[in-house]
């Protein structure tokens, strides 16, 4: 008996150490290895794509339950995501919840709470930025951390606007404004939802409170009818991700930086500039896409009925994937992509410096607010200042076409559609392209390299650039001033040349 017994326990001791090693060589680690990607963006497509599993169970079992019920689903599902991802570190965004909760508890409805939160919670993601930048595009903590920072901002502001009079508020001021006083357990539940925690999408607490007391479905007193809609962004997500996988290993920003990108033909550069511009944003087109998708099924997508009486589900939606891969104009990329978080700006900064009397002002203002949102990379700036010269250039270009009788006849001309089509796409997104190099390269000797076909140096050669510069200073005018094309320093140079 005793032998057949330690028999039995050898046997299970090696079936454990062969299921430990079938487990070693299913970690995530080496799976990621073998897809060609790293163990956090692998992570972080499984807690995107289990969003699904998790809306089908609350659609299930927890719809029109009791609203507790729901706000700790959310809150522990959030919580278990967090940890999955970035491990001990998920409590930086529990930390800024339970503050957050102070302040609005401690200071009210006042000034003084809104921009107290404008100021812990930027300076709270930018301390962030700043301890685990690095050169290049990491998944950490600050990735969520700053969509999380967008909702608390907008929690207070809108608690501030729910103690206003109503007839001070706008329509769309009185439609989030928050009457009630959200408990810790609501914060939390509106926090971390699963569905939108991570990347997206941004959404209002009145919102989200209507989708936990069952209101956002499309025939009341049952589940919603979104599953067909829910498919159909998961789908469309899934095509953009099949094109991703398969099209990144030849379309990079590395290349960019090589010294075969730099001897290639001026117009060659300019084509592969063009279509990695559009290429490289389809990694977020995916993203947005497949989280729709969970928000719809679990009815926070539900955004009323149309004139047909039709349900619509866009409440959610972060692209108009139609726009945004026809527009020919990149006024109507901005108004096709990251459209929340657009209207977020929007709402919460560019309407509130009303005060300023200055609509540039307010836009400057407001893009430099989403760069710093961004992250404290160069790269960040230059490409919302950028998008800032360009709207402004076309918008100009426009004006110009339309006030010019010959110009007038020339665009509408019929035939010649098309070929201004190509010729407005080929614009378009070369310079969507020009300003994506400095987004994705981050620092400024990457994307200066780029943009000037400058040879890249080393920290080294930076510091003996700028000595030498120092030593021997490029001519100054108080003429027009440009970035010099071959300094590594920027410098002031004369318009015209000056010996």
């Amino acid at each position: 008996m005793a032998s057949a017994a330690e028999g039995d326990v050898g046997t299970v001791a090696e079936l454990a150490k062969v299921l430990r090693f079938g487990f070693e060589e299913l970690s995530l680690n080496k799976l990621a290895t073998s897809l060609g990607a790293s163990e956090q963006a692998l992570r972080l497509i499984i807690s995107i794509f289990m969003g699904y599993p998790l809306a089908v169970f609350y659609r299930r079992y927890l719809f029109f339950k009791d609203t507790y019920l729901i706000h700790l689903f959310h809150t522990f599902t959030g919580l278990s995501i967090a940890y999955f991802n970035f491990g001990n570190q998920l409590y930086h965004s529990l930390l800024c919840i339970v503050l957050q909760f102070l302040i609005l508890r401690l200071m009210g409805r006042t000034v003084t709470a809104v921009l107290t939160t404008y100021c812990f919670q930027m300076a709270y993601l930018l301390a962030g930025y700043y301890y685990t930048a690095t050169g290049n595009y990491d998944i950490k903590w600050t990735m969520p951390h700053c969509v999380l920072t967008l909702k608390l901002i907008g929690l207070a502001v809108d608690y501030f606007d729910g103690g206003k009079d109503q007839n001070s508020l706008s329509s769309e001021q009185q439609k989030y404004a928050i009457r009630g006083v959200p408990s810790l357990l609501e914060v939390a539940g509106f926090s971390y939802f699963y569905g939108a925690f991570l990347v997206g999408p941004q959404f209002s607490m009145n919102h989200y409170m209507k989708l936990v007391q069952g209101q956002l479905t499309d025939t009341p007193g049952k589940i919603p009818n979104s599953t067909i809609p829910a498919l159909r962004r998961l789908s469309l997500g899934l095509v953009y991700l099949v094109g991703y996988t398969v099209l990144s290993p030849h379309i990079t920003e590395d290349y960019l930086l090589t010294e075969d990108y730099e001897n290639h033909p001026f117009w060659f550069r300019c084509m592969y500039m063009l279509l990695w511009g559009k290429f490289v944003l389809n990694k977020y087109v995916t993203c947005w896409l497949v989280t729709e998708g969970v928000c719809i099924l679990t009815g926070l997508g539900f955004n009323g009925f149309d004139e047909r009486g039709k349900a619509q589900w866009d409440a959610c939606a972060n692209m108009k994937v139609w726009l945004f891969e026809t527009t020919p104009r990149f006024t109507g990329t901005i108004a096709s992509f990251n459209i929340n978080t657009n209207a977020w700006v929007a709402r919460y900064f560019f309407k509130r410096l009303k005060f300023l009397g200055n609509k540039e002002l307010s836009q400057g203002l407001s893009l430099l607010f989403l760069a710093l949102w961004h992250g404290l990379h160069s790269g960040y700036l230059v490409c919302f200042q950028m998008e800032f010269l360009i709207v402004i250039v076309e918008r100009q270009a426009a004006s110009l076409i339309q006030e010019s009788p010959a110009l007038s006849r020339l665009s509408s001309i019929t035939v010649l559609q098309p070929f201004y089509y190509l010729v407005q796409q080929t614009i378009h997104w070369l310079f969507m392209g020009y300003s994506m190099t400095a987004f994705c390269l981050f620092t400024w000797d990457k994307w200066l390299k780029v943009s000037e076909g400058l040879p890249a140096r080393t920290g080294e050669e930076v510091s003996l650039r700028a000595q030498a510069v120092k030593d021997n200073p490029c001519p100054v005018s108080t003429s027009v001033a440009f970035i010099s094309p071959r300094c590594t320093n920027p410098c002031i140079l004369s318009a015209t040349s000056s010996s």
